[in-house]
């Protein structure tokens, strides 16, 4: 009987994790380039009493042994990099990635992280930044004195400045893609870091080695879908209060077998 409480608590403690990634994925319903990440379930150890195949007595065979499971653990959160919506701000700093790459931002102890935000904004120096400062690699600075700024599909970034009929290009910026980009360490800040699992990341162009293109003034939503997660909520819901019913009914079944008299 004890077994089962165990398993019970086992099951409301995953579903209650699930609870929170789901709820992760809920909260960033707005949050610009956001991917939805699923929680990953398996069952834990048997207590086996008898294997499949063994012998008998009578010189049969067993078919299927004798197995009882132990509960159930989350080992992983699986992240999904599906395309988000493209949504249109008219904002000529705002970038969005149609199609498969990660923006190169520098961080302030020089290492480099990545990000689908494209939200980018210009700080006191021109330099085109993230809304928490962190500079686009490579970097790129905007003359003062630009009347506009052009960046196209393969990253190009060009301005007009006064008294010239076309405009410069400034600079190029490049994209970097992983073979397993689910294996990427989320930072917070919409940013994402390289692991051993994501493996190194291949930088170049958009549009080239199978990255995506770039597109100015849009962004790309989240891609959380609302209706799928609430009910997934509850699915998760209805497990746990399952789980707690069982262990309800484990408790109700030892106080039967304590209240029996010799």
């Amino acid at each position: 009987m004890i077994r089962s409480l165990y398993t019970g608590a086992t099951g409301m403690a995953a579903m209650s994790d699930n609870i929170s990634v789901i709820a992760n994925n809920l909260a960033n319903t707005g949050t610009t380039g956001f991917k939805k990440s699923r929680a990953e379930f398996q069952d834990l150890l048997y207590q086996t009493s008898r294997m499949p195949g063994t012998d008998t007595e009578q010189g049969t065979q067993v078919p299927t042994g004798l197995q009882i499971g132990v509960g159930v653990q989350m080992v992983a959160t699986a992240k999904s990099f599906a395309q988000g919506a493209l949504a249109q701000t008219s904002n000529q700093l705002d970038l969005a990635i149609q199609g498969q790459g990660l923006f190169q931002v520098l961080q302030p102890d020089g290492t480099t992280a990545y990000t689908r935000a494209g939200s980018f904004q210009l700080d006191s120096t021109g330099t085109m930044v993230t809304p928490n400062g962190q500079p686009l690699e490579p970097i790129i600075k905007i003359p003062n004195n630009a009347l506009s700024v052009t960046v196209s599909q393969t990253g190009q970034v060009s301005v007009l400045q006064p008294g010239s009929v076309a405009p410069a290009v400034i600079g190029q910026i490049q994209l970097a893609a992983f073979a397993n980009a689910p294996g990427l360490l989320s930072l917070g800040n919409s940013l994402y870091k390289e692991t051993a699992a994501s493996g190194s990341p291949q930088v170049g162009a958009p549009g080239s080695i199978e990255l995506g293109t770039v597109i100015q003034g849009s962004i790309e939503s989240s891609n959380v879908n609302v209706v799928e997660e609430l009910t997934n909520m509850i699915m998760a819901q209805r497990a746990y209060e399952m789980n707690s019913k069982c262990i309800t009914t484990s408790d109700q079944m030892m106080q039967t077998a304590n209240a029996l008299k010799t």
